[in-house]
C-alpha cells in the first residue's frame, strides 16, 4: 500500500495536465475583482444575486483559506511574478527599507522576476490583458499580445486614460453610454473572437482584471434599483444573514468577528468626510444608533456596491456564453478571486462629489467606509490594507470541466504567488531557474486533493501591518501595535489572542518572520 501510494504521489507531481486526463494545455481565463469582500459572492454567503460566479462554484471548487497581499498593486505583482511583492520591489517592510527596494512600494521588478506573459509564451500561448494594471512598465511591452488598459479607476462612465495596446485612447466623453464594467467584457469577447480567428490553435491566457466594486461607487442605475430595499434593515443584520448562510453553503463554521465600533477608515480625510455630507459616517457604529438621513444614505450605497457586483458577474456570464459557442469552455481553467478585502476608506477624487446628483452616478464620488466593509468581509475582522483575515483573505472559484477531477471545498492555505506555477505547469513549460527561487507552488495537486503542508510559512507586511501564518497558527500585528497570536485550526475569524497565554509561540513566529523578510528583502536588492 505504502509503495502505491508513493507511485501515485509521484505522478501526481510528473504529469501535470495528464493527471487530469487532459492532453492539450488548458486556456487560462484569469478573473481579478477589486476591493471585493469575502463574502460578497452569492456562493461564498451574500445576498448580491451572482448566478454566473455561483455556477462556476457549483461545479467547480471554491477555496476557503485563500490569500491575497492586502492591496492591490502588490496583489497583481505576486499574482503575475510568483513572488512575494517585496521581492520584485512592489511593496516593502515599513521601517526596514533597504538598497534597491527603498521607495520600492511601486518600484521597478528586476529583470529575473517577468510577467505570466513572457513565461507561457515558449509554450504556445497568446496572451491578452483588459483592465485594471497597477503594475510598472505597460502590458504590450511586458509580453502579452494585446492589451486594453483602463488606467482612469476613478470615473466608471467617463474615463480619461486609456490604452489599446500601450497607445493611449482619447478621453471618453461623458453621457455616451460608457460603463467601465460593460467595456472590459466588450474589449474581452473582442480580443477572444480574434483569438479564434487568427490563433484558433493556440490556447490563451487572458488576464482581465475589473475595477469593479473599487471606489467610486457608481452603477447603473437599473441595477441598483434591484437593490434598493435590499439594505434598509442595516449591516449589523446583513451581516449576521451571511454569516447564517455560509454555513448553510457549507463553508467552514466559524466564529463571526466582533464589530470594531471604533476602526475607522486606514486614511483620514476630514475634509473630504465633509464634503459628503450628513449622511456619511467613518466608524461601522450599530446601525440604530444613526440617524434616518444616514441609515437612507449608507443603505443606498451598499445598493450600489451590489449592483457593481451584480453587473460584473452578468458580463462574466456573456464571457462564459462564448467560451461555450466557441468550444473552448471545457478545457479553460477559469479563475476568479479579489485583490484585497474590502475597502474601509472613505475619501473624494477625480471629479469630485456633487451632492444633488444621483448617488451612484458619473457626478457623485462614494466609498463603500467601514461599515459595509465590514459586512462584506463577513465573518473576518478588518478590512484591505490590513493584514488580519479581513484585509487578506479572497474568494477563489476554479472552473475546468476537463481538467478538475471533482468539485466542491478546497481548505489549504494557498496565496496569489501560487498562480503563476500552476500557470507554468499547466503549460508544461521547461522549467525555468530564476536566479531567485519563486516561492509558489503550483495548485496542481491542490486540485487534487487538500494538501497538509502545502506551504511552510505565508507571510505578509503592508503599510506596518505584519503577519505571518504557520502550521494553522498566525501572528499579526497592526502598525505600531504589539504582535497578536490567533490559533486559525480554531478560531480562524481571530477573536480570541492568545498573545499572553502563549508567548513561546508568539516569539517563534515572529523570529520566524524576522528571518524571512530580511531574506526577502536581500531578494529585493539582487540584480
Amino acid at each position: 500500500m505504502t509503495f502505491h501510494l508513493t507511485l501515485f504521489f509521484l505522478i501526481l507531481v510528473q504529469s501535470s495536465c495528464s493527471l487530469f486526463g487532459v492532453q492539450n494545455p488548458p486556456n487560462i481565463l484569469l478573473i481579478l475583482a477589486d476591493d471585493l469582500g469575502y463574502s460578497d459572492l452569492g456562493c461564498y454567503g451574500s445576498e448580491i444575486e451572482t448566478p454566473n460566479l455561483d455556477t462556476l462554484a457549483a461545479d467547480g471548487l471554491r477555496f476557503t483559506n485563500f490569500y491575497n497581499t492586502a492591496r492591490c498593486w502588490p496583489t497583481r505583482a505576486a499574482l503575475l511574478t510568483g513572488y512575494y511583492p517585496q521581492q520584485v520591489r512592489r511593496d516593502v517592510v515599513k521601517g526596514r527599507e533597504r538598497g534597491k527596494a527603498r521607495g520600492g512600494a511601486r518600484g521597478n521588478r528586476p529583470a529575473w522576476a517577468p510577467l505570466a506573459p513572457a513565461l507561457l509564451k515558449p509554450a504556445g500561448y497568446r496572451s491578452y490583458h483588459i483592465g485594471k494594471w497597477h503594475l510598472d512598465s505597460m502590458p504590450v511591452a511586458t509580453g502579452f499580445d494585446r492589451s486594453y488598459l483602463l488606467k482612469d479607476q476613478g470615473r466608471f462612465f467617463n474615463p480619461q486614460t486609456h490604452y489599446l495596446d500601450d497607445q493611449k485612447l482619447p478621453a471618453v466623453k461623458k453621457d455616451t453610454g460608457f460603463y467601465a464594467t460593460t467595456e472590459l467584457a466588450d474589449r474581452t469577447l473582442a480580443f477572444l473572437t480574434e483569438h479564434e480567428r487568427k490563433h484558433p490553435d493556440s490556447p490563451f491566457f487572458t488576464y482581465l482584471a475589473f475595477a469593479a466594486p473599487h471606489f467610486p461607487l457608481h452603477a447603473l442605475p437599473e441595477d441598483i434599483a434591484k437593490y434598493e430595499e435590499t439594505y434598509l434593515s442595516g449591516w449589523d443584520n446583513i451581516r449576521k444573514s451571511r454569516h447564517e448562510r455560509m454555513t448553510r453553503l457549507g463553508l467552514p463554521k466559524v466564529e463571526i468577528s466582533p464589530f470594531l465600533e471604533n476602526l475607522g477608515p486606514p486614511y483620514h480625510f476630514p475634509d473630504h468626510l465633509r464634503k459628503l455630507g450628513p449622511g456619511e459616517v467613518n466608524r461601522p457604529v450599530r446601525w440604530p444608533s444613526l440617524t434616518p438621513v444616514q441609515q437612507e444614505f449608507q443603505a443606498r450605497k451598499m445598493a450600489i456596491h451590489a449592483a457593481m457586483i451584480h453587473r460584473m458577474d452578468l458580463e462574466i456570464g456573456r464571457i462564459l456564453a462564448h467560451l461555450r459557442e466557441s468550444g473552448r469552455f471545457e478545457n479553460t481553467l477559469v479563475l476568479f478571486l479579489s485583490d484585497n478585502g474590502a475597502s474601509a476608506e472613505i475619501m473624494v477624487r477625480d471629479d469630485g462629489h456633487d451632492r444633488s446628483a444621483p448617488m451612484g452616478s458619473a457626478a457623485t464620488y462614494l466609498c463603500l467606509g467601514p461599515g459595509w466593509s465590514t459586512t462584506a468581509n463577513t465573518p473576518f475582522k478588518k478590512h484591505k490594507t490590513w493584514t488580519h483575515e479581513g484585509g487578506i483573505s479572497t474568494p477563489l472559484i476554479a472552473h475546468w470541466p476537463k481538467g478538475l477531477p471533482g468539485k466542491g471545498f478546497r481548505h489549504t492555505p494557498a496565496h496569489v504567488i501560487d498562480l503563476l506555477p500552476t500557470f507554468l505547469e499547466l503549460a508544461k513549460t521547461k522549467a525555468d531557474q530564476p536566479p531567485v527561487p519563486r516561492p509558489g507552488r503550483s495548485l496542481l495537486p491542490v486540485f487534487q486533493q487538500d494538501q497538509a503542508g502545502f506551504h511552510d510559512f505565508l507571510w505578509w507586511s503592508h503599510d506596518g501591518h505584519h503577519a505571518i501564518q504557520q502550521d494553522g497558527w498566525k501572528a499579526v500585528a497592526t502598525f505600531g501595535q504589539p504582535w497578536e497570536l490567533y490559533h486559525l485550526a480554531k478560531d480562524r475569524s481571530e477573536t480570541k489572542n492568545l498573545a499572553n497565554t502563549r508567548p513561546e509561540k508568539v516569539k517563534e513566529l515572529t523570529d520566524l518572520w524576522e528571518r524571512k523578510t530580511t531574506c526577502f528583502l536581500e531578494d529585493a536588492s539582487r540584480k
